[in-house]
């Protein structure tokens, strides 16, 4: 017991009921997070097409920006659930603090370099400055209003998923959801007021969207401190705790987390060159790509909330050398990601049309018509890619919660550049196919590169791997 908090241990019992008690609340945390971007997609699409296209270019550079997340918070999963399983839980207090102070020193540096270069990186990444209607802003305009917004709070954002990953970490999934749940139900009600003016709020447009965002993080980041401090959770911080603060473990956590980080700089750096080539199409085709992005990352991340849940359950019980328990919980896991993301293959290929028409109208004209006849066919296609991806998520996390991160970085980067990349050059450039031959290479890549990361995840090295305390 901490306080009055019940502590289970998750190395023990089902195996099956501890990937769901482990990864449902952060399951249903993510969805809650991607269902968020998908109701504040609608809101933004009732301003236009041009803030949609704004939105969608200016998270092809934050998805860069942002990244460096994955070198703290990766190498701290790893940390804090191994020194947790092996009960040094004044270890695991000391790497939490660790992991804040880390994130924010890295939010404060990036930021301000995305701060300074916003409106060069946007042009860069195909943002317009003509506007495209009379009385309507370019959407190069609008990104940089929308961005600076978001790189003020971009250390918020990044302490704010330290809080869901420590309790993680620390055997208390319910309460990181209820901490994303949260601040997710902020965010909902705080979009429209900020976008439209409800009450006695101004309309802020775009720039209300980015602001409901910074608030919501904010309040999440400032309520895990509390229930942390209070001791309201599985272990304690405490301003002065056993271990001081040391230079060579905030080393130690970017040193684990580096290829992970590298692996999401690289994948975010790809996305956004993949970005500006479908920039090259149509200004339509960047509305329905946005959305349709944001569409297969509802389905994504709920299978990336199981996935982290069992990162840290990985860590536990590797911490505690269960090594064999280890091995049949990632394979379960494996198996289960597939199951669900086949179903939701097949529902978004049968209602993907549907889907489309929520955001845009066919009655307002041609370009709207457009993006949902674009956006039908991205998403048919991009969905024969979801099993092998939510399996590749799998294999990826359970790589993390052993602290092994170097395997899925060259994955990634063979995905990324050697597939990925030249598949997109051939079809726009060699075959003409326009944005349809992105979405092709977008899938093919996505499939081959699971299957790679499978051949040597199966080879079990991971097993082997641990992380050491103080």
């Amino acid at each position: 017991m901490v306080g009055d908090v019940k502590i289970y241990d998750y190395t023990e019992g089902s195996i099956l009921k501890n990937i769901f008690r482990m990864g449902l609340p952060s399951a249903a945390g993510f969805l809650a997070i991607n269902l968020y971007d998908f109701i504040d997609a609608l809101w933004v699409a009732r301003l236009g097409a041009s803030h949609v296209a704004a939105i969608t270019i200016f998270f092809g550079f934050y998805w860069v920006i942002s990244s460096v997340n994955q070198i703290a918070g990766v190498g701290s999963v790893s940390i804090i659930s191994q020194s947790y399983g092996n009960k040094n839980y004044s270890r695991t207090e000391a790497a939490i603090k660790e992991t804040y102070i880390l994130k924010w020193g890295l939010a404060i540096f990036f930021g301000v370099i995305g701060y300074i270069f916003l409106e060069d990186v946007l042009r860069l990444l195909g943002a317009a400055s003509e506007s495209l209607g009379e009385g309507e802003e370019s959407v190069l305009s609008l990104g940089i209003k929308y961005g600076r917004i978001q790189l003020l709070g971009l250390g918020f954002s990044m302490c704010a998923y330290t809080n869901y990953t420590a309790l993680r970490g620390v055997g208390n999934p319910k309460t990181a959801m209820a901490l994303m749940v949260a601040s997710v139900c902020l965010n909902i009600i705080l979009d429209p007021i900020l976008i439209f003016g409800w009450w006695i709020f101004p309309a802020m447009g775009i720039e209300g969207a980015a602001l409901a965002s910074v608030i919501s993080y904010t309040t999440s980041f400032l309520c895990g401190l509390i229930i942390f401090y209070a001791g309201k959770a599985n272990v304690k911080l405490y301003l002065k705790g056993k271990i001081r603060i040391r230079l060579g473990s905030l080393y130690k956590i970017m040193r684990i987390g580096t290829p992970s980080g590298i692996n999401a700089v690289s994948f975010s750096f790809s996305r956004s060159i993949i970005l500006a080539f479908v920039a090259t199409t149509t200004t339509e085709a960047v509305a329905a790509y946005g959305i349709g992005m944001k569409i297969s990352a509802l389905s994504i991340m709920a299978i990336v909330g199981l996935g982290l849940g069992l990162a840290a359950l990985i860590g536990q019980l590797l911490g505690a050398e269960k090594v064999k328990r280890a091995k049949s919980t990632a394979y379960q896991a494996m198996g289960i990601a597939a199951i669900i993301t086949s179903t939701l293959a097949i529902l978004t290929i049968i209602f993907a049309e549907p889907i489309m028409r929520i955001f845009f109208d066919p009655d307002k004209g041609l370009s709207e018509a457009a993006v949902i006849e674009i956006g039908t066919t991205l998403l048919r296609i991009i969905s024969l890619s979801l099993p092998s991806v939510g399996i590749y998520i799998m294999m990826e996390m359970t790589f993390s919660g052993a602290g092994n991160n170097v395997p899925p970085m060259v994955m990634g980067i063979i995905t990324d550049w050697i597939l990925k990349m030249p598949m997109i050059v051939l079809a726009l450039n060699v075959l003409h196919t326009q944005e349809l031959g992105i979405w092709w290479a977008l899938t093919i890549s996505a499939i081959i590169g699971s299957t790679l990361c499978y051949w040597w995840f199966s080879k079990g090295h991971w097993l082997e791997k641990r992380v050491k305390g103080d």
